[in-house]
């Protein structure tokens, strides 16, 4: 192996155990996963959103965010309202309980690596998402194939009966 993919490896390790951490550091705290953690986090900048302008501020598919949506109004920790200035547009915000969830908990690790990543000359970034992108494609992850939140457990399908 050489000492660049040594490190390539190392590095995909070190930014896997960091996510892995987080997550069991925000299921401890405050008893949420980190992508749960990271929508509250987003959903807690403004009064409101639309599940597409969250979908969009997580860098997140919109059924991938709807599932963690879904799981923190169950919660108690969003509610989903009618918008004031049009009844026919949803909107997320967060209740009392969701609030009182941030207080205290630790940042989002997503939100962290997305500042980082942002921070890099736009060139750079490109590089290096179009090489992310290539290697994982040769792996087999499909480039556009919907992906579950960090460390989110994937939705569960619905079994289809045998036809008899």
């Amino acid at each position: 192996m050489s000492d660049d993919s040594q490190r390539i490896l190392d590095s995909v390790r070190r930014l896997v155990r960091l996510l892995r951490l987080s997550d069991r550091a925000a299921q401890s705290e405050v008893g949420l996963s980190a992508a749960q953690l990271f929508v509250l986090h987003e959903l807690g900048k403004t009064p409101e959103l639309s599940l597409n302008e969250l979908s969009e501020r997580t860098r997140t598919d919109q059924s991938s965010v709807s599932v963690v949506v879904t799981r923190l109004v169950d919660a108690g920790l969003i509610e989903r309202r009618r918008a004031e200035e049009d009844a026919r547009r949803l909107v997320l915000t967060l209740t009392k309980a969701g609030r009182a969830a941030l207080v205290g908990a630790p940042p989002a690790p997503q939100a962290h690596l997305l500042d980082v990543v942002d921070s890099l000359p736009a060139a750079e970034r490109r590089r290096f998402a179009n090489t992310f992108a290539r290697i994982l494609n040769a792996m087999g992850a499909g480039e556009h194939e919907t992906t579950p939140m960090l460390f989110e457990d994937e939705p569960k399908t619905k079994k289809r009966k045998p036809k008899t």
